[in-house]
């Protein structure tokens, strides 16, 4: 069972779990590169990070990983087909603008491409909408509508039926709380969806 360890979110845990040691991993929004540091640590991965914003970037640098600063909406010509073991959308798939264009990227240069997003179908959010009428604020959804960098507001049962849609494999898929993993209908409970993808 999958619990979170104090120093390690739970998110990052359940990556951990999916990739396999000295791995080619490629992470696309990367953000301040704690997910590719705990990689290189934990995995001894061989790590590539993209990210758009310049701050995130400095910390990356900081701490000695190597990150290119670009736009994931911008494809990944730079990049031969299967180059990658695995390609990471985590928390960044809610913020592209055209997902399809990106996911088929990620697939051609990624073997596997693993893609974690807040489930917008937590109840809290539900029940935010029905009691409140307004756009859920919650602890996998912290920003108001107004200063929010999501773009797409998907659920569990989203992402299946797109797979399902665009004929992509869901080799495993692992549904999480703030704390643990959330087994039992993981649409209404789960905050966090994690799916390990191939074509």
């Amino acid at each position: 069972m999958i619990t979170a360890r104090k120093d390690i979110q739970l998110d990052h845990e359940v990556i951990l779990s999916l990739i396999q040691p000295q791995a080619k991993v490629l992470d696309l929004g990367c953000g301040n590169g704690d997910l590719l540091y705990l990689l290189i640590k934990e995995k001894n991965c061989h790590v590539q990070g993209i990210e758009i914003d310049e701050q995130a970037i400095y910390k990356c640098v900081a701490k000695g990983l190597n990150v290119f600063h670009g736009d994931v909406d911008s494809g990944l010509a730079e990049f031969s087909d299967k180059y990658f073991d695995y390609v990471v959308l985590n928390q960044s798939l809610q913020q592209i603008l055209h997902v399809d264009k990106v996911l088929i990227d990620a697939l051609r240069v990624g073997k596997k491409v693993i893609v974690g997003f807040p489930n917008f179908a937590h109840y809290k959010s539900r029940l935010q909408m029905f009691f409140k009428g307004r756009s859920p604020v919650t602890g996998a959804l912290p920003y108001q509508w107004y200063e929010t960098p999501n773009l797409h507001f998907l659920s569990i049962s989203d992402f299946k039926n797109y797979c399902r849609i665009k004929g992509i494999n869901i080799e495993r898929s692992v549904c999480i709380g703030q704390s643990r993993r959330i087994p039992f209908l993981p649409n209404l409970f789960a905050q966090t969806g994690i799916f390990l993808i191939s074509k």
